[in-house]
């Protein structure tokens, strides 16, 4: 990791307010009693009490029981009426607080379960990322449940409308942010709160906000819907700050999430022109960012310590979508207030195969001993553009001594080359160097009209293998090939083996299907209709998808009859 100063880097000592008294109160007295008298009161973070089950309190490191006799229906019926109302997402407050009651139904209706949620004012939480709250772009911060997204919202909206004095506005669908009860919490400082009579009409709140009440910023909390995502775009671009949070640990989760990935500038696949494929050495069907994103800047919370900073939303979606590692910030905070951030320096990716594949023989040495090898020992962490430098001695080695086959891509994907690479295992390193290079890899139609590469490796003595297409399947052939590996190691389709006349057109269609597959059927369940084909062409479509043990059926009428794919 390389370390970076920053001002500031001591934060303000922690307050807590937590009007634990009240939540208490609503209890029966035997469970009040045990809750008082506990050791570690002061750390509750809920109390669960499901009808017929015994009473269980939950702490940040574990959970136990109060009491051994089990809940009754006039327990239950106690807590209900000594609180506020239940709205349409089953959950209800204590007026002038942070605490939540969240209700399990059966199916008549009737509350079965209760799950009282202690909500705690944390003032000054958010030093970690003061400086990015105070440059005005709009932040979204993920998480898992329970990780403490919706205190760090509550504390940013009092800072941006008491210390920096700007017109805040908090959408609060289930009075989680500001309190139950028509006047919010003082934890939220001078920021308005807008109540939501149903989470179903949370969208038109937010625009409602923005078009009566001229705020400067805009909170919410929990943005789940795609008609929520598309009223956040619609406030971003009307100049109005956001800020934010939704379920999802990492970035990449809401780039797959269709609903939600508007909210990172959305994904849509484009077909690239013959040259900017070549100079990007691709496929001509790349998925790529459709907008600009929603929110500049995101924040993975991993922990109530821990959080990982994307400062340029867009850049990251763009290198993840090009499979590169992204270098976010890494912000820490210790127990004395000490601010420490870092960034983390991207590696070779590695995959669970990568460490965990067996050997295939015990006999089989050098590069025939794919299975054996191990990721390469990264000893100085240098920067990525090093790894592929030509450094006088230019040889890699594994950790077993056997050296790496280094291989010089030519119009070929260096991307797919990575992915056949890292499922395979392959003793294989890319370089962008001719000097370091054992092998030439070139895609067939581009190596013919280029007589100074052939040349340069002619002199060289550099032997040059070609693949027709730049696919997997032919990648994964051409490399196998050049290390003598007999053994199959994954069922990748060899497309040209589907082709019964190998013309033009049933290549096209195979490759169609091929993409459908791999890009929509698999990674996101849904099922797929192709164009439509002629008769023999849909046979070899459908014996293609059988390779994946995937469901395929034709239907329609001629000429417009088409094959649709479904997931597994």
């Amino acid at each position: 990791m390389i370390h970076e100063n920053i001002e500031n880097a001591q934060i303000q000592n922690v307050q807590v307010t937590d009007d634990l008294e009240k939540l208490l109160a609503i209890l029966p007295e035997n469970l009040r009693l045990l809750l008082n008298q506990h050791a570690q009161r002061d750390q509750l973070v809920e109390v669960v009490m499901d009808l017929g089950r015994r009473p269980e309190a939950r702490f940040p490191d574990r959970a136990e029981y109060l009491t051994e006799q089990v809940i009754s229906r006039e327990e239950l019926d106690y807590v209900v009426e000594h609180v506020g109302l239940f709205s349409g997402d089953n959950r209800a407050g204590i007026e002038r607080t942070l605490h939540r009651i969240s209700a399990i139904r059966n199916r008549t209706g009737t509350i079965i379960g209760l799950t009282c949620r202690v909500g705690r004012a944390i003032f000054g939480t958010i030093g970690m990322i003061r400086d990015l709250v105070e440059t005005g772009k709009s932040i979204l911060m993920l998480g898992r449940p329970g990780v403490g997204k919706t205190t760090a919202l509550r504390e940013i909206a009092r800072v941006l409308a008491d210390d920096l004095d700007k017109r805040v506005v908090i959408i609060d669908t289930s009075n989680e942010i500001a309190g139950d009860g028509d006047v919010p919490h003082p934890a939220i400082g001078r920021a308005r709160r807008m109540q939501v009579a149903t989470p179903e009409l949370q969208h038109q709140v937010m625009i409602e906000a923005v078009e009566n009440h001229m705020p400067q910023v805009i909170v919410i909390d929990e943005i789940g819907t795609e008609l929520e995502a598309q009223a956040a775009r619609t406030i971003a671009e009307r100049g109005v700050q956001l800020v934010g949070t939704a379920h999802g640990n990492q970035l990449e989760n809401l780039m797959k999430n269709p609903t939600l990935s508007d909210l990172v500038g959305g994904i849509q696949s484009v077909t690239l022109g013959d040259e900017e494929a070549r100079r990007r050495g691709s496929q001509k069907s790349v998925l790529e960012r459709k907008a600009p994103p929603t929110f500049e800047i995101a924040i993975e919370m991993q922990e109530r310590q821990r959080w990982v900073v994307h400062e340029d939303v867009a850049q990251t979606v763009d290198s993840l979508l090009r499979r590169r590692e992204p270098t976010p910030q890494v912000r820490t905070v210790s127990d004395s207030g000490k601010v420490t951030v870092s960034r983390e320096l991207s590696k070779l990716p590695l995959t669970n195969n990568s460490l965990s594949r067996a050997p295939l023989s015990a006999d089989v040495v050098g590069w025939r001993a794919s299975g054996q090898m191990l990721p390469l020992p990264i000893l100085s962490e240098p920067e990525p553009a090093d790894l592929y430098s030509g450094a006088e001695d230019s040889r890699v080695f594994s950790e077993t001594g056997e050296e790496i086959l280094q291989v010089y891509p030519y119009a070929v994907s260096r991307q797919q080359m990575e992915q056949v690479i890292r499922a395979l295992n392959l003793p294989v390193a890319l370089t962008k160097d001719m000097d370091n290079a054992d092998v030439v890899l070139a895609l067939r139609s581009h190596i013919k009209g280029h007589s100074k590469l052939r040349h340069i490796a002619q002199a060289r003595q550099i032997p040059i293998h070609t693949v027709k297409a730049s696919t997997i399947p032919q990648i994964t052939r051409a490399l196998r090939r050049v290390l003598q590996i007999d053994e199959p190691g994954m069922p990748v389709p060899e497309l040209s083996l589907f082709s019964q006349a190998d013309s033009e057109d049933e290549m096209e269609a195979l490759e169609e299907a091929r993409l459908a597959v791999e890009q929509i059927v698999i990674p996101k369940s849904q099922q797929v209709e192709l164009l439509p084909r002629s008769a023999s062409v849909r046979k070899i479509q459908h014996e293609l998808v059988e390779h994946y043990r995937l469901r395929s059926r034709s239907f329609g009428e001629e000429p417009n009859r088409r094959l649709r794919i479904y997931p597994d």
